[in-house]
């Protein structure tokens, strides 16, 4: 996708994943681990989601995801916005568990 917006990137992980992406979306909105849940800007985390996802698939473990959430917001914003990355367990453990339900298959 060489020269593709931040936009069109997210617009295509979002068709491609889309429940996972909508899922990801309220879980970091409902988590909100920089404050920005301001009730009625529910979308609010969607870039950041746009970015998690794509990486998602190099996570073998629920301390990878953690620490991909973690830099992803460290690149969004900054190391002191972001947090220490252990106050992304909860989220993580979320995370982790949406993303083995969506690669397991249907007929599971």
């Amino acid at each position: 996708m060489a020269g593709s917006t931040e936009t069109e990137k997210r617009e295509a992980v979002r068709r491609e994943y889309a429940a996972l992406f909508a899922t990801l979306s309220t879980l970091l909105f409902e988590a909100d681990p920089i404050g920005i849940n301001f009730e009625s800007n529910t979308d609010e985390y969607e870039p950041e989601v746009g970015t998690i996802i794509p990486r998602l698939p190099e996570a073998n473990s629920e301390d990878d995801v953690r620490r991909i959430i973690h830099e992803e917001f460290c690149k969004w914003f900054d190391e002191k916005t972001a947090g220490p990355v252990d106050a992304y367990r909860e989220l993580a453990a979320n995370v982790w568990a949406e993303w083995q339900h969506y690669r397991r298959p249907a007929d599971e």
